[in-house]
């Protein structure tokens, strides 16, 4: 059994107090690591070591601290094929999708922030004739990356990436679920030449490491993609020492498909929306709204290809859907497809576990599931379910649509599908989400700005947006 630990100063080692947590394999639902439960004293020592090391790699030249993203990411590309096997037995996810998304996405944002910190300007301004003000933008300090379990390499690069580049140390928390990747990038990190202490990643529990690590008095800002119920608590916990937050939380995103859309390209994409990931992605597309005049073709052409996605053993290059992550997540979406049932849902296909042959027989497999007849204002509607599960809803006038697409305390994403160019635009504008696609879904640009209004974020990463949030800006006004 392997043993999946911390990374501190430059060197993989266990949990202080010598306790261990199991990691599970969600396709079979067996233990195949251990993993270090961490507490206080750990982060103590990873946060001193990110303490020790800033001043040296804060005043490293941009340049040399973008050679070593570069590289790092290149042990990443060389590493792909067993990086996107342990992200699949790790989270259950369909090693396909590792492979062709997860993995090279976390080699695209070392090398996206590796070009974009040389880029990366401040402002000057002349005064008057008589002083010149300009702006410094410098690292903040040691800082946390806080990322989840749905997308565990992914994310954490995301993260650490440009808090890297902008000269910060960083103490990393993934999550106890999906720890496998972090794991191993630490050695990566180590083999890359990144100097001791300017990467530390903690392993263990959310309450037992993770709050120490937000409420720790030396941590400078705080970057976290989960649950809204976390990130409150996060928000909390750091208020006391004013920390800068980034805060990426929940989603019950709407697709809107208007009777005007091409509708052979908006259909397979709603599919996709509902159940990339098995559902298991906050910006997955769980509320689809289509309207009136189509409603019945388009739910039957949905439901139709909903029922052909294949459920089976992540390993297995043909699935499309795997495992979800764990058996807590399991019993939670099984219980809302019971509070669905309980609501009136008419479900239209999956609704159940689904059953795996071979290895997988006792893995959290859950059929793909569509459901119709609730209204908007129902829990089935509000809360998100975080799993291959998406409901039908039909509106009759672009006002209506975007009555139902803003009626959740969510704002994360939407798209939308018309070949109406005029209500595009309006529809996009009046929708409360930080990010609208538009005949599209999950097309990302790395520039743009990414993250949620209302109960789905506070902040914004990707582009040069994350380069600022983990730097601080100080105006220095000289006398001509």
């Amino acid at each position: 059994m392997q043993d999946i630990l911390n990374f501190i100063e430059g060197r993989h080692e266990p949990a202080a107090s010598g306790e261990w947590l199991d990691d599970v394999d969600p396709a079979t639902a067996e233990t195949y690591a251990r993993v270090a439960s961490s507490d206080a004293a750990d982060v103590d020592r990873a946060v001193a070591a990110a303490v020790r090391a800033f001043p040296a790699w804060s005043t490293t030249p941009a340049a040399d601290r973008s050679r070593l993203l570069r590289r790092l990411a290149r042990l990443i590309e060389r590493d792909l094929e067993a990086l996107a096997r342990a992200e699949s037995i790790d989270s259950g996810k369909p090693i396909a999708a590792a492979r062709a998304t997860d993995i090279p996405r976390a080699v695209q944002n070392f090398d996206f922030f590796a070009d974009a910190v040389t880029q990366f300007s401040s402002e000057a301004h002349p005064t008057d004739e008589v002083a010149l003000n300009y702006t410094l933008r410098q690292p903040l300090g040691a800082v946390a990356c806080i990322s989840p379990w749905n997308l565990p390499l992914y994310l954490l690069s995301w993260k650490i990436a440009p808090a890297l580049a902008a000269g910060n140390c960083v103490v990393a928390k993934p999550s106890e679920v999906t720890p496998m990747t972090a794991h191993l990038l630490g050695g990566l990190c180590k083999e890359a030449g990144f100097p001791p202490g300017v990467l530390n990643i903690l392993q263990g529990l959310g309450p037992r490491a993770g709050g120490p690590l937000c409420a720790h008095r030396d941590v400078r800002a705080i970057s976290f993609t989960g649950s809204t119920r976390v990130g409150g608590e996060i928000a909390r916990e750091s208020a006391a020492s004013f920390k800068k937050l980034s805060l990426e939380m929940g989603g019950k995103n709407p697709t809107l498909i208007f009777a005007d859309a091409d509708l052979g390209e908006a259909v397979p994409q709603a599919v996709r929306a509902a159940f990339s990931n098995t559902g298991q992605i906050c910006l997955c597309g769980s509320r689809i709204l289509i309207e009136k005049s189509v409603y019945d073709r388009v739910r039957d052409e949905i439901v139709e290809r909903a029922r052909a996605l294949r459920v089976g053993d992540p390993l297995d290059p043909a699935t499309e859907q795997g495992a979800l992550v764990s058996r807590q997540h399991f019993e939670k979406v099984m219980g809302c497809l019971s509070l669905a049932r309980e609501e009136g849902a008419r479900v239209l296909c999956g609704g159940e576990r689904a059953k795996v042959s071979g290895r997988c027989a006792r893995g959290f497999f859950v059929q793909p599931t569509l459901l119709e007849g609730l209204g908007p204002a129902c829990r089935t509607n509000q809360e998100e379910i975080f799993g291959p599960v998406a409901t039908l809803l039909p509106f009759g006038s672009a006002e209506e649509a975007v009555q139902l697409a803003n009626s959740t305390r969510y704002g994360l994403a939407a798209s939308l599908w018309t070949r109406d160019l005029s209500r595009a635009h309006r529809v996009s504008a009046q929708l409360q989400s930080g990010i609208v696609w538009v005949n599209c879904w999950m097309f990302r640009d790395l520039r743009t700005p990414f993250g949620g209004v209302k109960e789905s974020g506070v902040g914004r990463e990707g582009g040069m947006d994350a380069l600022r949030f983990f730097s601080e800006p100080k105006n220095v006004c000289v006398k001509l």
